[in-house]
């Protein structure tokens, strides 16, 4: 048997990633609504064993572990230090926004109201970006534009 060259063996990764199934994810997006889609998403994917730590120690939700805010921030002053246009400017509460959560035997997608009237076209990025079996909206004004965590107003 001859070894496979790297260029092969690369070909090989590419054809069986292409079988990977994309598995169920909690994370986080904003949403922008001049290009309907979502933009500055970070993700981590569920799994059984996550699940069952988050049981064993009485959690309610499985959530991805950074903040919007946190991740904006990151984001503008990159951006403003490479002098590079970005989407991460202004205030992170004047963007549509999400967090795509597990709660005991759910996913829940928590958005603001902003969400209301296009819930068909965010069903549709949420399955793309986040592969979910099935979820549930639900609506908090923590999630409304220009509403943060206390003292972020």
């Amino acid at each position: 048997m001859t070894a496979l060259s790297h260029s092969e063996k690369e070909a090989m990764m590419k054809d069986m990633k292409s079988f990977d199934e994309t598995m169920p994810s909690v994370g986080i997006f904003w949403y922008d609504p001049e290009e309907h889609d979502f933009f500055g998403v970070y993700k981590k994917e569920l799994t059984p064993k996550m699940i069952e730590d988050a049981a064993d120690k009485g959690l309610p939700y499985i959530n991805y572990q950074r903040l919007h805010r946190q991740i904006w921030k990151e984001h503008f002053f990159r951006a403003m230090a490479e002098h590079k246009p970005t989407k991460f400017k202004g205030d992170y509460t004047q963007v549509p926004r999400g967090r795509v959560s597990w709660n005991i035997d759910k996913f829940i997608v928590f958005v603001g109201a902003w969400a209301k009237d296009i819930e068909e076209e965010l069903t549709e990025l949420i399955n793309k970006y986040f592969a979910l079996p099935y979820f549930e909206f639900r609506y908090d004004e923590h999630w409304d534009l220009g509403h943060g965590w206390s003292g972020d107003l």
